[in-house]
């Protein structure tokens, strides 16, 4: 079978962690324990998964012309992936997430930088590498505009439209419309329920509702169907949701079943949680299958 072909659209970010026993008050200065500079962004973090689990990958983005954007992009290339489509820009900062980790809780600062640079006007020059992908996926770390004239060019071309709606915002009908799965967790489905002013019973079709440990939950003749999860010992979860997406993407472009593609994302997630971060942890198709063949 050949490699599914895999459009990834959204935000690359340098993510600086800090770590300390506690967070500085207003106008005070404490000593930190540690500090990590860790590859990340929604858009970028998928684009990994994708990649090592067997996805022919190009990811759309902008990253600045600085130290931070050469080393992300030098990161997507050491992971297979096309970084063609990234548009190094002088006039913008490369976007960073500034992370406090302390008191057993984080608090997150993120500066969009380039992210926010990626247009329609970029969608439609790249429309012709849209029209030949599989499936796109899509996330909420870029303008919304883009968001959904990125889903409106794949719909078009009937390629597969996957949405991870993260961070969460209220999604236009017309990019729910366009949207062939929409992948909330539990908090984001809530949400989505709550804004959305159509039939509720024709968006739940659309979604893929992530409960971490629990597996996933989607929607079929009104039921709920339940896909279990993996119990493993968990070492940190972040990026469990975007390995996920870039699992359930490879899948459903290899044009596996819906529940067989949650199976096997299911796994995927668990197994990215068992190592630290959210790049680094995410592991290959080689990986996956062992687990999916003991379970």
């Amino acid at each position: 079978m050949p490699q599914p072909k895999i459009t990834v659209i959204g935000s690359i970010n340098m993510d600086l962690v800090t770590e300390s026993d506690r967070r500085p008050e207003a106008g005070e200065t404490i000593l930190g324990d540690r500090f990590s500079m860790i590859p990340g962004g929604k858009g970028a973090n998928q684009a990994v998964s994708a990649a090592r689990l067997g996805g022919s990958v190009t990811m759309i983005g902008c990253v600045g012309d600085d130290v931070f954007g050469r080393e992300l992009t030098d990161n997507l290339k050491k992971e297979g992936i096309n970084t063609n489509k990234i548009k190094t820009l002088s006039d913008k900062e490369t976007g960073i997430a500034a992370i406090t980790l302390a008191e057993g809780d984080n608090s997150i600062i993120v500066v969009p930088g380039a992210n926010y640079a990626i247009t329609e006007a970029s969608i439609q020059e790249y429309e012709e590498t849209i029209a030949a992908s599989d499936a796109v996926l899509l996330q909420l770390e870029i303008p919304m505009p883009t968001v959904i004239k990125a889903a409106e060019v794949a719909h078009h071309h009937g390629v597969k439209v996957i949405l991870n709606p993260a961070p969460i915002q209220q999604l236009p009908d017309e990019l729910i419309d366009y949207a062939d799965v929409i992948t909330p967790n539990e908090h984001e489905y809530e949400q989505l329920m709550k804004d959305y002013s159509g039939d509720p019973e024709a968006l739940k079709k659309k979604l893929v509702v992530t409960k971490g440990g629990e597996g996933t939950v989607f929607f079929e003749n009104g039921e709920e169907v339940h896909v279990p999860g993996y119990k493993v010992d968990v070492i940190d979860t972040t990026g469990a949701g975007d390995s996920f997406n870039g699992a359930l993407a490879v899948q459903l472009a290899k044009g596996e079943s819906l529940k067989a593609s949650c199976r096997y994302a299911n796994a995927v997630g668990a197994l990215a949680v068992t190592k630290l971060g959210a790049q680094s942890g995410m592991p290959t198709d080689e990986e996956v299958n062992k687990l999916l063949n003991q379970s």
